[in-house]
């Protein structure tokens, strides 16, 4: 019984706190990243640097700092018309949609996300994201359908109240 009252008070919990499961990334990893980035950029392969820039946009969507998620989103847009790479675009679109959910653009979220798996049906990283999103969207409307019917609900007790102070 207290492990189903448990269970009970974490889902609830979940809800709220919204429970996802994408990591997060320190400033110190931006940093380190960074740091490749200008290195990869002295003379290094093409090659590299590119996937010096693939960490550093990882990095940079996956941060809790909502600059450096745009940062990210920026740098994604901008290199994904470069590769010619489906594997790397699907990446890139996949990084694009942490980027847009973590900037809470849900439906720009769940649209990459649903590229992701056009492309690639059976990832498992793009399903879980896909899910994420979904919960997000269906937990943002149930608030708002809350907030709207407590909104009514205060509406139509001020009315009945004056009417009752009229009688």
């Amino acid at each position: 019984m207290d492990a189903k009252i448990g269970s009970f008070f974490e889902s609830i919990g979940n809800f709220f706190s919204g429970g996802e499961q994408i990591p997060w990334c320190d400033r110190d990893v931006i940093a380190g990243c960074e740091r490749e980035v200008a290195e990869a950029s002295n003379g290094d392969s093409e090659e590299r640097k590119n996937e010096s820039i693939m960490r550093l946009s990882w990095a940079l969507v996956h941060s809790r700092k909502k600059e450096d998620v745009q940062r990210g989103i920026a740098m994604l847009e901008t290199s994904l018309g470069n590769d010619k790479s489906p594997l790397h675009q699907r990446e890139k679109i996949y990084l694009l949609a942490v980027g847009y959910y973590r900037s809470n653009d849900y439906g720009r979220s769940r649209e990459l996300v649903g590229q992701c798996l056009e492309i690639a049906p059976d990832w498992r990283q793009a399903q879980s994201l896909n899910k994420i999103v979904e919960d997000r969207i269906a937990k943002d409307g149930v608030i708002g359908i809350g907030i709207t019917a407590t909104g009514v609900a205060l509406i139509v007790g001020g009315i009945a109240a004056a009417l009752a102070r009229k009688n």
